[in-house]
């Protein structure tokens, strides 16, 4: 009797696959660097207009809390393109799979719903460590950068571009068409960042503002972020460690249940 053919099985990754982990992330950072007029060159032309409309032609020769008025602005401009390039990475990697019918690429391969989180998110947030690390050369010259603590700028930077991968990975899946991202980015996420203290304080805004501003998330990262150049912060820094943990840790679970449970995926 002939023996029975046996199919071939589908391999097993006890733990971690490791590899799958790496090509997801390493499809999401090159998906970016392709593009790199768009994704990179173009952010830090942004910045650069920034500096020149509210430091050339606004600040003139301010002060803030005795700091020069780049020096104050320049660090929440990095924010911005940190905050903003995270978001797009991960909300248009996933929109464009589902237009495009791709989905079914990044769920056949063996990878675990973390793993997905993981290599979306990780992927997102390395565009924005990267835009923010080419928009602080970029301004250098037109804003002088002094480092008060490394730590605060490593900790806030890594942390707002977490967050943003992962709500831009659940806008995403949410979005059935870019006008819903655009609604999120328009109606979101630039009110906030705009109304967060980038290009002020925060102290001199008129009641109910001025207590409405420290309800905002983006406040207490950008004021982080500068506390790291210039030394000075506007809010708790204490509130600003703990709101960053914790919203690192929400954004990525609600990321992590998404993709267990196929949120507008499995359709």
């Amino acid at each position: 009797m002939q023996d029975a053919v046996i199919p071939p099985q589908p391999r097993d990754y006890p733990g971690v696959n490791w590899e799958g982990l790496k090509t997801l992330y390493l499809r999401e950072v090159r998906r970016f660097l392709k593009v790199g007029m768009q994704t990179l060159a173009a952010p830090v032309v942004t910045a650069l207009l920034y500096m020149l409309v509210f430091v050339v032609a606004v600040g003139g020769g301010r002060e803030v809390h005795g700091v020069a008025y780049g020096t104050f602005v320049a660090p929440g401009l990095i924010m911005m393109q940190i905050l903003s390039n995270a978001f797009a990475n991960s909300s248009s990697s996933l929109l464009q799979a589902k237009f495009n019918g791709l989905m079914g690429d990044f769920l056949t391969p063996p990878l675990t719903p973390a793993e997905h989180v993981a290599g979306f998110g990780l992927g997102a947030a390395t565009r924005g460590v990267v835009v923010g690390a080419v928009s602080l050369i970029a301004v250098l010259p037109f804003a002088r950068l002094p480092v008060a603590h490394v730590w605060a700028i490593v900790f806030f930077g890594l942390g707002a571009a977490l967050i943003m991968a992962f709500i831009g990975v659940l806008a995403g899946l949410w979005a059935e068409k870019f006008d819903h991202m655009a609604a999120v980015t328009n109606f979101v996420i630039m009110p906030m960042t705009f109304l967060s203290g980038t290009f002020y304080l925060v102290e001199r805004l008129p009641e109910p503002f001025r207590t409405a501003s420290h309800f905002n998330p983006f406040f207490y990262l950008i004021d982080g972020f500068r506390y790291g150049f210039v030394g000075q912060a506007e809010g708790s820094l204490a509130i600003g460690v703990a709101m960053t943990v914790a919203l690192v840790l929400a954004t990525g679970l609600a990321c992590l249940q998404a993709f267990r449970v196929g949120y507008k995926i499995k359709s």
